[in-house]
Formats: structure tokens, sequence, C-alpha cells
């Protein structure tokens, strides 16, 4: 198994607890939470189950196609009792008799998807509730081990991680499985004897994340333009309606999911709140902080605080990698096999380039820390801008990236896309300055500033090089 070293670690040290075990896996669709939970184990366990979608089942016959399919897999696992489940508490109450014709010294019970397991009015969770207080933690046998799991991560941290209910504070442990680093996409390629250099899997990465199914869908033999045309553009591409499919898993009804991303698609730097509301059309409610936090947590979206600016001024910022070259090269693309190929190197895809190698290093900073040799120094990772003001001889200006350090020092960080070393110009020099100068001016920071350079190759030293305080290649990323 390629990373996910401490995951696996973790799990198997569940086998040596003396206690039974409540353990939820969660993360974004497609992230590898059953393909972890099942290589963990070996693929074995007294009783294991995955809801089913919804999408294709009509609303009022939901919770009977989820009671039968989990009847199959109670008979899958040796139940010998009756067909039909009428209720989630007969199911449990079925899966108790399994765990009691078990002889494994260890009952690993590994509950798929749950998410989509409660339906409208279901009574789900609380028949789960009186399985796991009512009869696991009450019998003297302490040999059970119960992992759920499921992709709709806003509602796993709602009704099992900070449940309120019967379920508060009952789990003994959580994974929250993160995308794959450049490292371990590195790595994985190398398991599927796929050579791409650094620059390549940099690109990939910039297209697909860290998304570990995306990535083995790969083909070796095929330089990455015939691997991107054969996923997203050619006739049946598997990677062409993931759009569709990524969103209408996670929720039931995506429309206004799709509008929220939609418009944060339009503006790479992000924007409020009210600014979502008044482009959508969706009331600046509970509703829309409840989707908003949704996406967050799934992961499509951050919500940061611009430095110096307070919690009302928080702005939405679109971080999805495929979810951002869907809208600039697929929603409106006509069909064409060679697509890729044939735009790599135009003015819209260098475009593209810049704003997806920004979201590259948002995701390492602890990379970006590591090779600035700060990684055990305390930080705070933030952006910022600010409107001109001649009184003040403020210009205006916006940094992307700062990342504020205990020892009282700002990294005042440009993060620049180039397919050679990059050239620091007087337009870029300049540019800098007037950054640095309208933060000092409109801050009043006393911390040094340091502008910081990170960039794919390196830099070709001139004139204006000699200004930058730190330079940061992509190979840094990779550690």
């Amino acid at each position: 198994m390629v990373g996910r070293k401490e995951e696996k670690k973790y799990l198997l040290s569940l086998i040596d607890e003396e206690e039974p075990q409540f353990i939820a896996v969660f993360g974004r669709r497609r992230i590898g939470k059953t393909y972890l939970v099942r290589e963990s184990f070996g693929h074995k366990f007294t009783f294991q189950h995955t809801g089913i979608s919804n999408n294709q089942i009509e609303p009022g016959a939901r919770k009977i196609a989820q009671l039968n399919k989990f009847a199959e897999s109670l008979k899958d696992a040796g139940y010998k009792g009756a067909d039909k489940l009428e209720t989630w508490n007969d199911a449990f109450n079925a899966l108790k008799e399994v765990i009691k014709e078990s002889d494994q010294e260890k009952k690993i019970i590994f509950i798929d998807e749950l998410s989509w397991m409660d339906t409208k009015d279901s009574g789900l969770i609380s028949a789960l509730e009186s399985f796991w207080n009512g009869w696991v933690t009450a019998r003297s046998e302490k040999d059970i081990i119960l992992i759920v799991c499921a992709s709709a991560t806003y509602w796993m941290i709602q009704n099992i991680v900070n449940a309120k209910g019967g379920l508060h504070n009952r789990l003994t442990g959580q994974i929250h499985l993160k995308p794959f680093t450049l490292h371990e996409c590195e790595e994985y390629m190398e398991s599927k004897k796929i050579i791409f250099n650094r620059h390549q899997i940099l690109q990939c990465y910039m297209i697909m994340g860290g998304v570990p199914y995306y990535w083995s869908l790969l083909k070796k033999g095929k330089s990455l333009p015939q691997n991107i045309d054969d996923l997203f553009f050619k006739e049946g591409a598997p990677l062409a309606n993931e759009y569709e499919n990524l969103y209408s898993a996670l929720f039931n009804k995506p429309g206004q999911y799709l509008k929220i991303v939609e418009a944060l698609s339009t503006v790479n730097k992000g924007i409020t709140r009210d600014e979502i509301s008044n482009i959508t059309g969706i009331a600046s409610s509970g509703d829309l902080t409840r989707k908003l936090a949704e996406l967050e947590n799934c992961g499509f979206i951050r919500k940061y605080v611009p430095f110096g600016y307070k919690q009302k001024n928080c702005l939405y910022q679109l971080i999805d990698n495929y979810t951002l070259f869907y809208y600039k090269f697929l929603r409106d693309n006509v069909q064409n096999e060679n697509y890729w190929k044939e735009q790599s190197n135009t003015p819209v895809v260098r475009t593209w380039s810049g704003i997806a190698f920004e979201r590259v290093c948002f995701e390492h900073i602890a990379q970006i820390k590591a090779a600035l040799g700060i990684a055990g120094v305390y930080t705070e990772i933030n952006a910022w801008q600010c409107s001109k003001d001649e009184e003040k001889g403020i210009l205006g200006s916006q940094i992307d990236l700062l990342i504020v350090r205990k020892d009282q020092v700002i990294n005042v960080c440009e993060m620049k896309y180039s397919e050679t070393d990059y050239v620091v110009d007087a337009k870029f020099d300049k540019d800098q300055k007037r950054k640095i100068s309208d933060f000092i001016k409109k801050t009043g920071t006393k911390y040094a500033i340091h502008p910081t350079l990170i960039t794919t190759y390196g830099v070709e030293e001139n004139a204006y090089s000699g200004e930058i305080q730190a330079i940061i290649t992509a190979e840094a990323l990779f550690a």
C-alpha cells in the first residue's frame, strides 16, 4: 500500500486494544477510504456492508432498498435468520446474531457509506446507538471493532464525530483521510511502473489533485498529454462525467451546491458569503452556512480570513483541482480526443497553470515550511489584500500567501509556474516592493518581511533576483 502508513498502523493497533473500538473513517469521494480499511485487515471481516447510492431509487423506496441490501450482506456473513428486515433495529439485531456465531478472536465490523443508509425517517442512527450503547459495550467480551465510513464528510462529522445524541463521545478514534501529497503520488507512479518526471507529476497533480482513484487510471507507456486525453477528452473517457457523479454521490440534491461551486470557479482569489448569495440567488441563511460548511469539509472549498481582518470578512475559495480543471476545459469543450495534446502550450493553458500551481502550493505548506527551515516554528498561513488609499500612500495590493512566523518573520510568497527557470524582471520587482510597502503601511507590522518565491525550477540570476530572500522550487514540494 502506497502512503497511509500511519493510518494502517493505527487500524492494526485496534486488534490489541482491550476495550471495544468504534472508529469513524471519512474523507472525500475516491480518496481510498474503503481500500485502506480492506487492505489493512486483509479483507477479513466478521461482517462487512456497503450502503447503496440513493440517486437511482425513488425517495419512498430508499429505506427498504437499503435494508434489503443489508440483509444480503448478513446472508453473506452466514446469517440464517429471516430474509426480510422491516427496521434498522431488526438489522442490528440480526448483526448481533452474526457476531455471536463468530469464532474470530476479534469481531471486525465494517459498514461503508453509512450516510447513504440514513434515508429520511430511517431510524438508522437511533438503531446504531442502541447497538453500540446497549449491546456492544455491555457485553463481557470486549472483542468488537466497529468501523463506519462515508464520503459525505459533513454528515459524518455532524452525526457520528460530533454527535449530540446517544452517540455523543462514543467514538474511540477517527481517521480523516486526506489526498496524497506529491511525494505519495510519485511513490504510487513508481509502484505502477509508470515513468513520469517530477515536472510531469506536478502537472498531473495540478489536474487531478491527490485523489488516488484518478491516478490509478493512468496507463504506462503513454505520455502525460496522451493520458489526459484518454481520461478526460476521448469518447467514453472515464473521468469525462466525473463532475456530475462526484457531487451527486455526496449530496442528495446537488443543484445548489453546484451553483456555489460554479460561482467560486469564476473568481480565483475567493469571494464573500454575501457575494455567493447574490451570484447564486441562494438566501444568506443558515441553509447557505450549512452548504458552505459541507463543501469545506469535503475539501472542495476553503474558508479563510485575510490577514488583519475579522471573521465577518472571511472569503471562500474553490480549491479542488479536478473541479477547477472541469470548469476551465471540460464543461464547454467540444469533444476532441486530442484536445490536451493540441492545447498544452496555449495561453489559456498557461494562465490556468499559474492558478493550478498556486493550489498545489496551498496543499503543500508543510513542505514549504520545511524548505524554509521552519518546520518546527509555529506559523499562521494567510492571505491579504487592501484597496487603494491615496491619503496613506497605499496603492492597493493582494498577497496570496503569507507565512506569519512566531520568530517575528513574515514570508511574503509569490507562486510562479514556469516551464524553465523563472526570470525576475523589473515588473515583478516593482510589484513585489509595492505589495510589501502596502502591507507594512496598512498593517503596521514590526516583523521582518522576507520576499519569497516559489517556482517550478529555479530563478535565472540577474539584477533583480538578489532581492528575493528565499527561493523554493517544485523539488521541495516532493519532500
